[in-house]
């Protein structure tokens, strides 16, 4: 969430922002009833103080008439209080409801428009190309080498689920050791994550835990929702506690599963594993000084790159314009790798995004960093960046690394753990 000192002084500049990020709010309605909110809030501590001052002089006097009079009086007061606190909470209710739909400012670098007008940054080190054969998508070298049974996931969860058979077992592994030993390297801390989180985390983080636009699955008559990707649980995790600013910043790399309905997505780009209900992740996470965010965003991104470029597989990388951005994202940089086999002739499809938050989900989260020596405490500003998106990652590999005769080779960095060099040819 914003800070409420900024929209009331800068109210032109943050309806701007709405619009631009196409989110319907009424900044100048939000003002309106603040304003009205703290007229309250004063008449209703006034009122409290004069039935104070009113229910201490009942004690002060002998006259019973008199005293009949000021219970009278306080009992006055007190429901003028109470129409008055009623009043507020109403207004509050709905200032709270516009203040909660504002999205986060957003960085004057970033395209403003449509998902159309994002900008391409630049590309990996491995051109997309040609790869001179008739290309088969990663559904068809699954079925070929018995990789993925999506009739068998279908039987047992339903659409959307599937099971990875054999070496794209070993490739799951060898990614998600992959992935950890970059980041282990450059002082991220690893965890294992919960694969549930209470839903005031998920809003703190920024999603919507129940409704109709939820792609969160939820627990019935519980709490408890099935997290969507790491970057829930890595930013619950300091919920509510103070950092020393001498930890700062503070980077870590969270494997989870991720849950998500998808409602609503089908077509032919979003066959196989491109859009599943549950796949695996390694997601960045990091809490920073205000002063340090910008430069750690670049520094995911730069992460992911090295991680795609490791693997061979071609990419780019695009800045996300204003009206494609999250609530939470003051600036995204998506990964979009070449995947030869989507659409017709080949297609780039998103693999990893990187986000600078800024302060918005730590004000909800309530998470903030204090300097030594001195009084009060800093929101920290966090950022997340998808290291590996296993199941895309996956598709990537099968369709660039494809070859003429069937077989895929596996992408030299995950040979160690694989323990081979290609998938099929019996090597």
């Amino acid at each position: 969430m914003l800070d409420k000192k900024n929209i009331l002084e800068n109210t032109d500049l943050v309806q701007k922002n709405c619009d631009n990020r196409g989110v319907k709010v009424n900044v100048g309605r939000y003002v309106e009833l603040e304003s009205q909110r703290r007229a309250l809030q004063q008449e209703i501590e006034e009122l409290s103080r004069q039935a104070n001052l009113v229910s201490k002089s009942i004690g002060k006097t002998q006259d019973d008439a008199e005293r009949k009079e000021r219970k009278k009086e306080g009992r006055q007061l007190r429901e003028q209080k109470d129409e008055k606190q009623a009043a507020m909470d109403c207004i509050a209710a709905e200032a709270g409801a516009i203040y909660r739909s504002m999205p986060n400012l957003t960085h004057p670098e970033s395209p403003v428009g449509s998902e159309a007008h994002s900008r391409e940054l630049r590309r990996g080190e491995h051109d997309a190309r040609s790869l001179g054969f008739p290309v088969l998508d990663h559904v068809e070298l699954a079925e070929q080498h018995d990789l993925i049974d999506f009739e068998g996931g279908a039987r047992t969860a339903g659409n959307g689920f599937y099971f990875l058979k054999n070496e794209a077992v070993l490739l799951e592994l060898a990614l998600q050791q992959y992935a950890l030993e970059l980041l282990m390297g450059e002082g991220f801390v690893p965890l294992i994550t919960p694969d549930l989180a209470r839903g005031e985390i998920l809003q703190g983080v920024g999603f919507i835990p129940r409704g109709p636009e939820t792609q969160i699955y939820s627990i019935e008559n519980s709490d408890l929702n099935l997290v969507a990707t790491a970057e829930i649980t890595l930013g619950g995790l300091y919920s509510g506690q103070v950092i020393d600013e001498d930890d700062l910043p503070l980077t870590l790399c969270g494997i989870s599963h991720c849950f998500r309905t998808e409602a609503g997505a089908a077509g032919r780009t979003s066959r196989g594993l491109y859009r599943v209900h549950q796949f695996t992740k390694v997601e960045m996470f990091a809490f920073t000084r205000p002063d340090q965010s910008e430069q750690m965003h670049n520094s995911f991104c730069d992460l992911e790159c090295r991680i795609f470029d490791g693997l061979g597989i071609p990419y780019r990388v695009i800045d996300i314009a204003t009206g494609d951005l999250g609530g939470p994202a003051y600036r995204k940089f998506d990964l979009e790798a070449w995947m030869p086999g989507r659409g017709d002739n080949g297609e780039y499809g998103e693999v990893t995004s990187a986000s600078n938050c800024t302060d918005y989900q730590s004000r909800r989260l309530n998470i903030r960093y204090k300097t030594k020596g001195e009084k009060g405490t800093h929101f920290v500003h966090t950022l997340n960046g998808t290291a590996v998106a296993i199941s895309r990652a996956i598709l990537a590999i099968l369709e660039n690394c494809q070859q003429a005769d069937g077989t895929v080779v596996v992408p030299s960095v995950l040979q160690k753990w694989v323990g081979k060099e290609q998938i099929g040819g019996g090597i």
